[in-house]
This record gives structure tokens, C-alpha cells and sequence, in this order.
């Protein structure tokens, strides 16, 4: 395991100011896993990481019934929403794992069915709803 680092953002100005700072340090062949119930913020998050790697705006949807949504940024992201996909079989045969290894990054909300074939360096966050806009973001970072 590795570092684990816990923050609590109180509103979204802070949970926009963290997606910002996280997104400093992220670069193509980045992985990002999001785990979190429905509603904690996960596309919230994704949004304000695509926003900083944009010099326009993007309208950034969760791509709960066409699976990945790519996003023309400064360096590709690619935001996958896998609630629909039953396992990492599925996720193999729609060709997705090609994107780990591709010149973007990937930011991927309910992974749990994938969990045995993502990047072993990828980076896992943890969303926890405390309240209106109070969230518990738990980063995990591989060693």
C-alpha cells in the first residue's frame, strides 16, 4: 500500500480548489479510479479536473449510458462511468483497457468490476458524503 492522504472539503469552492491541485500532478498515462455512492460528487470532481486542463469550456456529463466520454483538453482525457459494465471481461471487450496505455489520462467512476486489471500505478479516491456540500476525499496512492 501506499500513501493514503485524507481531505475534507466543506463546499464546492474547496472541492474545486482540491480537483485543482490533484490535476497539477496528473499527466498522460494517468490512471484515476473514483469510488463513491451516487450523488458524493465523483462527476463533480471529474468536471473540475477536465476544466483545468482546458483552455475553454467543456461540458463535462457522466457517460452513464455510452461508457466513456473523451475530452479534446490540453493532454486527452478520457472519463469512463463503468456502473453498467459487470466485469473486467466486459471492460476488455469494448477495447478499454487500450486507453491505460494510451497518451491521455483516465478518470474512471464505479471501477469496482475492474478492480483486477487496472494500472497497478493508479491513483484511487475515495468520496464520502457528510452532508450538503461537505465531502471525506480519501486519495490513495500507489507506493
Amino acid at each position: 500500500m501506499g500513501r493514503i492522504e485524507k481531505i475534507i472539503s466543506s463546499n464546492l469552492d474547496e472541492t474545486q480548489k482540491l480537483a485543482y491541485n490533484f490535476s497539477k500532478n496528473l499527466k498522460a498515462g494517468s490512471v484515476v479510479v473514483f469510488f463513491a455512492p451516487l450523488g458524493a460528487g465523483k462527476t463533480t470532481f471529474i468536471k473540475n479536473i477536465v476544466q483545468n486542463f482546458s483552455k475553454k469550456n467543456i461540458e463535462v456529463t457522466s457517460p452513464t449510458f455510452v461508457y466513456m466520454n473523451i475530452y479534446d483538453t490540453e493532454t486527452p482525457i478520457y472519463h469512463f462511468d463503468l456502473y453498467r459494465i459487470k466485469n473486467s471481461s466486459d471492460f476488455i471487450n469494448f477495447g478499454f483497457d487500450e486507453y491505460f496505455s494510451n497518451n491521455g489520462i483516465c478518470l474512471i467512476e464505479w471501477a469496482e468490476n475492474i478492480l483486477d486489471i487496472l494500472p497497478k500505478n493508479s491513483i484511487k479516491i475515495n468520496i464520502n458524503h457528510l452532508g450538503k456540500n461537505k465531502r471525506e476525499f480519501i486519495f490513495e496512492y500507489a507506493s
